[in-house]
């Protein structure tokens, strides 16, 4: 019986993490059972990567939802729009962000109900709905943090 709980409680606590993907076809299928229509979220992927790329702030600051909460230089602020977000933006994409980003695969992201997340965590795109229903939505950067700002503390 103790065997059955315990192989009961793993199968249970597998199943609340999803997995990674594995090809492009696994993750267009996990995004659209868990958030929706993956190919508004592929658009998003793949014009962020472009953005930092190319060094295009505005195209970039284009996708985050605002207001925003970001770190900056160390300072916590909150930015309303994008014009405040280009101000900043070398000081919030940071070396470590940028590689989060470039690096990030789509047939390896992490997706769950908050989101899909770039790197550890560094950046997380959700969709924002355009009405009570959520019958559209357009997909936004909703999180950009370092992971000095999210590794856990000690009790």
């Amino acid at each position: 019986m103790l065997k059955l709980l315990a192989a009961l409680g793993l199968a249970f606590a597998l199943s609340a993490f999803p997995a990674m993907a594995q090809t492009d076809a696994d993750t267009d299928a996990a995004v659209d059972s868990t958030l929706g229509d993956h190919t508004a979220y592929r658009a998003a992927f793949d014009a962020i990567r472009k953005a930092v790329a190319d060094g295009d702030k505005a195209g970039f600051a284009a996708w985050v939802s605002y207001p925003i909460a970001v770190t900056a230089d160390g300072e916590k602020m909150k930015l309303s729009d994008a014009a405040q977000f280009e101000e900043h933006y070398d000081n919030i994409l940071t070396d470590e962000i940028k590689t989060a980003i470039m690096d990030q695969k789509w047939q390896d992201v992490f997706v769950n109900y908050q989101g899909i997340m770039y790197g550890n965590g560094q950046v997380w795109l959700n969709g924002i709905c355009k009405d009570d229903k959520c019958g559209a939505f357009d997909v936004k950067v909703v999180t950009i943090q370092s992971t000095a700002d999210i590794t856990p503390k000690a009790n």
